[in-house]
């Protein structure tokens, strides 16, 4: 009797193994988004910006064309590629330290600038590849390596929402947060992803899906126990749903 293949790699990815911890979630982000590219029948002309973080050679995985960024800068990389390439989709992939910390300054004004460009903004609430400091969106009273008792609004602020906060700009066209903690949340996810990249190819302006990701390592957590975390902990401070363009409708082609 022979058997049918029922699952296989999506041929936007390459062959290379990801690097990633066990239980970590940027592997089902990874796929998602490929899948979303072959399925569109955009991957030929795609070009994808690499971060700073634990992503940073995501350029090894993604089959398409790939440009690594200095620290924070992917936004302004992608504006010029796609100001000299507008016939191109064009897409940076951050993690939090990246995208909300040394970044701040480029995703907050290529929001604002619309930029047509999509963004796909990967929340664990720490930094993951350096050990696992306090981030920016790290959580009142969470434990990480530079506030071991905890997170304090008093002695580190409050974090920050950066869906909520993008969405008040007037070029940022649709904005959406995610989370890919079991079959329901990644389906949504991979439809904010396909949005975001129609509302690339229907030039409409910025576009940005945030994803909330499980870091175990870090969390000091198994994966199971990870996955809870994001949505018991997580989702309080970070609220599913859709903050601009909701009234936005992807053409029956591009679904």
């Amino acid at each position: 009797m022979m058997e049918e293949k029922v699952f296989t790699r999506t041929p936007g990815l390459t062959d290379k193994p990801f690097h990633y911890c066990p239980g970590c979630t940027h592997g089902i982000i990874h796929r998602l988004i490929a899948e979303t590219m072959c399925e569109m029948g955009i991957l030929e002309t795609s070009i994808g910006v690499s971060p700073v973080g634990c992503t940073y050679n995501n350029y090894e995985y993604f089959a398409c064309d790939m440009v690594q960024a200095a620290h924070g800068r992917a936004p302004a990389v992608a504006t010029g590629i796609k100001r000299v390439h507008p016939n191109h989709t064009v897409f940076t992939y951050q993690g939090d330290g990246d995208l909300a910390a040394i970044g701040t300054a480029e995703i907050v004004h290529a929001a604002a600038r619309g930029e047509k460009i999509s963004t796909f903004f990967v929340n664990n609430a720490i930094y993951g590849m350096t050990s696992g400091q306090m981030a920016p969106t790290t959580l009142i009273g969470q434990v990480t390596t530079t506030s071991p008792f905890g997170r304090s609004a008093d002695a580190q602020g409050y974090p920050i929402n950066v869906s909520e906060m993008l969405a008040t700009l007037q070029g940022a066209v649709y904005i959406e947060r995610v989370s890919v903690t079991g079959v329901k949340q990644i389906r949504q996810a991979k439809k904010a992803i396909r949005k975001a990249f129609y509302v690339q190819q229907a030039g409409l302006g910025f576009s940005m899906v945030e994803i909330l990701s499980t870091c175990p390592t870090n969390w000091g957590q198994d994966p199971v126990s990870a996955l809870q975390w994001v949505d018991e902990a997580m989702m309080k401070q970070y609220p599913l749903g859709v903050f601009r363009g909701s009234e936005i409708e992807v053409k029956p082609e591009w679904k």
